[in-house]
């Protein structure tokens, strides 16, 4: 899951705050025990990390690649990882990673600053980051969560497509104004993922991820793995520009 797709859930979930866990089970091997009869706190999201505030603990989820929750229902075949039950419900989730945090101040953990989707986003230290790592491809930058938390790769696909940049781009060879336009869009195109993803429409907005066609050239896309950690890419060579270093500077060549 990607960071919108949490904000969302912490909506979905947030009639649980202020209730006490009267019941915890599931194929997970957390302590359990440690959290029945705590009372629920807070939620808090940080990219792909899931927080649950209890008393005296905090519970870390990550949904990984295809991780999925129910609320007030359950997978007709599948065990859940974890399920919490409430008395106004129950929360499930299945196909992710559970963990217990001591203390409950998130704070001491967290920069907050990092996540697209927090009020607390800090747009001039994303570009302090990207300038310690010159020889980077843009396409590991926005996956990075330590840059852009909560990125993930069907954002990092429509911003390169909407900014009209190659995926191997490399991140010193961007003009100025290029690396404040790939800043301001992988937060802008976070709330758009977040706006259409609650309206059921997230799918019919997307213009380059697995799709065949670049719908401004009428040219086939590229589809191919890039970066150290590959993932797919679609792109369109004829009109995203590959920035890349040229006799130590950054010139612009387009395939």
């Amino acid at each position: 899951m990607e960071g919108p797709s949490l904000v969302i859930l912490k909506e979905e979930a947030a009639p649980f705050i202020g209730k006490k866990v009267l019941v915890a089970s599931g194929a997970s091997k957390l302590d359990k025990d440690r959290i029945i009869n705590q009372t629920l706190r807070d939620l808090k999201t940080w990219g792909k990390h899931f927080l649950m505030v209890f008393d005296d603990c905090t519970i870390r989820i990550h949904y990984l690649m295809f991780g999925n929750y129910y609320i007030n229902s359950r997978h007709p075949e599948k065990i859940p990882k974890l399920t919490l039950e409430f008395e106004n419900g129950e929360w499930n989730n299945y196909n992710c990673a559970a963990k217990i945090i001591e203390g409950t101040d998130m704070d001491a953990l967290y920069d907050w600053s990092s996540d697209v989707m927090n009020e607390a986003w800090s747009p001039a230290k994303a570009r302090k980051k990207l300038a310690a790592h010159p020889h980077m491809l843009v396409s590991d930058a926005l996956l990075d969560q330590q840059l852009f938390t909560g990125v993930g790769n069907i954002i990092k696909n429509e911003v390169f497509y909407r900014i009209k940049m190659h995926p191997e781009s490399v991140i010193g060879a961007l003009p100025p104004a290029k690396l404040t336009q790939l800043i301001k869009e992988a937060r802008n195109y976070s709330f758009d993922f977040y706006n259409w993803k609650k309206e059921g429409t997230l799918r019919k907005h997307w213009l380059a991820h697995t799709k065949k066609i670049c719908i401004r050239c009428n040219l086939p896309f590229t589809k191919k793995h890039t970066g150290l950690n590959p993932r797919r890419s679609f792109f369109c060579t004829n009109c995203q520009v590959l920035y890349t270093p040229k006799d130590n500077e950054g010139t612009a060549v387009n395939k």
